[in-house]
Parts: C-alpha cells; sequence; structure tokens
C-alpha cells in the first residue's frame, strides 16, 4: 500500500487516491544560510498510480541545485549607466594607489631582513634583468603605439575638434558646446563659457613625457644634469625597459641580478658610461614615436577608407592600454602625487620641477609613489555627442543626461568604429536627452 507521506496535505494526496498522475511535488528544507540556499525537490515523472497502489515508470528524483538569477549576473556584468571616476582636488595629494597600510607593512619586513643582514629577495625585473615573457608585449605596445598616432593624425583632418584656450576642456564635434564649467583665470569675465579653438592631435593624445635612463638602477638625475638627458612619451620609455631594442635610446642589458640589503643597493654590476648615439642619429627615424607635428607628416585619408582607419586606430588604443597595464604590474612607474610628472623606474628623480600644492615645503621636489594607468595613459574623457552636425551641447538641467567616453573613442566613433561593450555605460546611450522644458519636470 502507498502511504500518504506525513508532510503532503490532504487535498494534495486525494488526486493520487482516484488514480490521477501529479506532475511535481516539491519539498523544501529549512534555509539556513545565504551560502546554502538550495532546495531538495522529489519530482514524479511519468508515474501513474493504479489501484493496490503500484506505480508504473520512475516515482521520484532528488536534485539539488543552488539558485541563480541570471540575470542578475548579467546585470552586474553590464550595468546601464557608470559614473566617471571623481576629479581629484588640486588643494591635496593624491590618494595612494596601494593602502598605505600594505606600504608600511612591506617597509617594516624589509627592515627586519636589513637588520638581520638578509638580502632582500628580488624577481626578475625588480632586480635588473628583464622579463622574457614581457618582451613581446613591448613591441607590441609600441608597434600599437605607432598605428595609433598614425591613425589619429589622419582622422583629424575630417574629425574637426576643439581644445579650450582657458583650459584643459576638450570637445569633439563640429562647435563647441556651451557649457559653463570653464575653470579658466578669466572665467568670470566669459560667465564660465568656453573659449574655444581648433584642437590638435596632443588636445586627444596628452603628451606624458619621462627622462630616458640608459640604467634605470644607476645614477639618479640630479636637479643640475637634469639637461643631460632626453625627454621622451612615457610608454616609449616603459617599452625600452621592458626589452624594446632602439639604437637612439640605448638601455643596459644586465646578465647578472643587482643586490639589495633593505633599501641600499650592495652590487649593481659597476657604474657604466651611458653611450650617446643619438647625437649622430637622423631625428627623422625617431618621428613615429611622438605626436609632435603628426598632423602634418600624415595626409588625409580617402572617405572609403575612413571607417577602416578608424577601426584599426580604435583596436591599436585597446592594445596600448592592455599592453601598458600588463607592463606596469611588474616593471616600477613612478608619479608625482601633486604634478603630472612621471618616471620610469625603480626611484624617481630628484629634478625640482615640482610646482603644484605646497611645493615650497619639498623645496621643488616631487612626492613620488607608485603610478596608475590613467596617469601613463590618461584617457582624457570627453562628451560624448550623439549628434556632431546638431545644434551645440547646452548645460544646465540637462547635463546630468549627457555621458562622456575617453577623447580616443570619441574620435574613432564618429569616424565610423564600432564601440567597445566597456564604453557604453560611461556614454549613456540608452538616454534620451529631453528639451529644455522637460527637463525642468524631472525629478
Amino acid at each position: 500500500m502507498f502511504h500518504k507521506p506525513p508532510t503532503v496535505s490532504s487535498a494534495l494526496w486525494e488526486p493520487y487516491q482516484k488514480g490521477a498522475c501529479l506532475c511535481t511535488i516539491e519539498f523544501k528544507r529549512t534555509q539556513l544560510s545565504a551560502a546554502n540556499s538550495y532546495s531538495v525537490g522529489f519530482k514524479f515523472e511519468h508515474g501513474k498510480l493504479h489501484k493496490g497502489g503500484s506505480i508504473l515508470g520512475t516515482i521520484f528524483s532528488a536534485s539539488r541545485k543552488p539558485r541563480v538569477e541570471p540575470t542578475l549576473r548579467k546585470r552586474e556584468a553590464y550595468p546601464q549607466n557608470v559614473d566617471l571616476p571623481p576629479v581629484l582636488p588640486k588643494q591635496k595629494k593624491k590618494p595612494y594607489p596601494i593602502p598605505f597600510k600594505k606600504i608600511k607593512q612591506v617597509a617594516k619586513e624589509d627592515k627586519k631582513l636589513a637588520e638581520m643582514g638578509i638580502e632582500k629577495p628580488l624577481d626578475a625585473p625588480k632586480n635588473g634583468l628583464l622579463a622574457p615573457d614581457l618582451i613581446p608585449v613591448a613591441y607590441q605596445v609600441l608597434d600599437a603605439w605607432k598605428v595609433l598616432i598614425k591613425g589619429l593624425a589622419q582622422l583629424l583632418h575630417v574629425i574637426p575638434i576643439y581644445g579650450c584656450n582657458e583650459c584643459s576642456e576638450v570637445h569633439v564635434s563640429h562647435s563647441g558646446h556651451h557649457m559653463q564649467d570653464c575653470l579658466g583665470p578669466t572665467n568670470s569675465k566669459r560667465r564660465s563659457f568656453h573659449s574655444w579653438i581648433k584642437g590638435s592631435i596632443n588636445d586627444i593624445l596628452v603628451p606624458i613625457e619621462a627622462y630616458h635612463l640608459y640604467d634605470p638602477f644607476g645614477r639618479r638625475i640630479k636637479h643640475e644634469t637634469r639637461f643631460q638627458y632626453d625627454r621622451i612619451p612615457a610608454i616609449v620609455e616603459l617599452c625600452i625597459q621592458a626589452g624594446v631594442e632602439i639604437p637612439e635610446y640605448p638601455s643596459r642589458r644586465r646578465t647578472k641580478p643587482i643586490r639589495m640589503i633593505g633599501r641600499k643597493v650592495i652590487d649593481r654590476g659597476g657604474l657604466v658610461e651611458e653611450p650617446q648615439p643619438w647625437r649622430a642619429a637622423n631625428p627623422s627615424s625617431l618621428a613615429d614615436l611622438d605626436t609632435h607635428g603628426a598632423c602634418e607628416r600624415f595626409p588625409p585619408p580617402l572617405p572609403s577608407d575612413i571607417p577602416k582607419i578608424a577601426q584599426e586606430t580604435m583596436d591599436a588604443y585597446e592594445t596600448v592600454r592592455f599592453g601598458v597595464m600588463k607592463l606596469m604590474k611588474k616593471y616600477t612607474v613612478k608619479a608625482c602625487g601633486y604634478c603630472t610628472e612621471v618616471h620610469v623606474g625603480p626611484w624617481g628623480h630628484n629634478a625640482k620641477l615640482c610646482g603644484e600644492f605646497k611645493h615650497q615645503w619639498r623645496d621643488g621636489k616631487h612626492g613620488w609613489q607608485d603610478a596608475t594607468v590613467d596617469e601613463v595613459f590618461p584617457p582624457n574623457y570627453v562628451w560624448h555627442v550623439k549628434d556632431p552636425k546638431g545644434p551645440p551641447m547646452k548645460g544646465g538641467a540637462l547635463k546630468k543626461f549627457y555621458g562622456k567616453a575617453p577623447a580616443v573613442v570619441e574620435v574613432c566613433l564618429q569616424a565610423g568604429a564600432r564601440i567597445p561593450e566597456k564604453y557604453k555605460p560611461m556614454m549613456r546611450l540608452d538616454i534620451v536627452v529631453p528639451d529644455t522644458e522637460e527637463a525642468q519636470l524631472v525629478a
């Protein structure tokens, strides 16, 4: 005889007494915690209850599955709208990219080893040797950097850009916007309207330069000797120290690692004089590495080639950004906590060139800390324009409906390139900008 389970009500058990078929009966156990959110179910499949209590077919099967909502995962992976990183105040030092407690803990461990006379364990490239797995990445980044400069120089012949003559605002459109957010020295006379002039490639790719060092672990640059070193793009210097060979910018390649006790270098393989073959080199061979005069070097593209060049430029931008991020995980890059100065190497230089907040207290020296990717390769966010040939963008109540994107992405987008998925949330493509009268009615 097939008896009724004690946890099943009589209303549910009555069809079985009459010989009917029941599809599913689920028994839920008490939920203990969010981590063990499971359900145990007893499922009747194709079974019929006959007279006499016999059941043909499969009686039940137990299942134990976690309750996961796929829509929640998708929403977390692709948010609808993302706010840009906040603008840091200039009257305050930048936050440390690594928590200060962790920096103190590492320094305490190094000091403890130094007091015991034990050498500091160093892996490549922290010990002066090259990381073999990152050499192809460095060459790939440098090649993409050249493609990025060439592609932008060609696209700027057909995509107009404007820059404010008083502040750092950049706008990619056929005319400047009408937002009153200029912070220039004479903004009060213009009621905070921008003073637009024709922009250049340096408004899209912000030039971040660093000193080129033949031996990053050698002598530190002093304020009196700063003119003896070349200033090149920080990305190029990072690729050179990661293994790229450029005859005009030689770099010392060590075969034996350096040795350190605490912060003191006890064996660096001697100091070697820096060769200077760049004095007899042809400057035109280095033109592809810099943005200076790029628009004059490359002619305007054909109208049929503009979408292809835009897509290649977009891919090169993503390659450079991903490669720089990968190289900076191993190679040390320092940035000033007050200004935009960047130094590629284990220690920052001693040139007294900082003129930002409280530089008198530091005698003009930079406040070095670990750099971030945005400091070495700034994205330079600009307003996303849905209709470049339409009316100028207005501020006020409509400002919260606009999105932003990196300047390179906005230029390539207007030239016909596809938008990468990670930039769509910050561009706010799903928001319809209302009229001025409608915006006043929005809560």
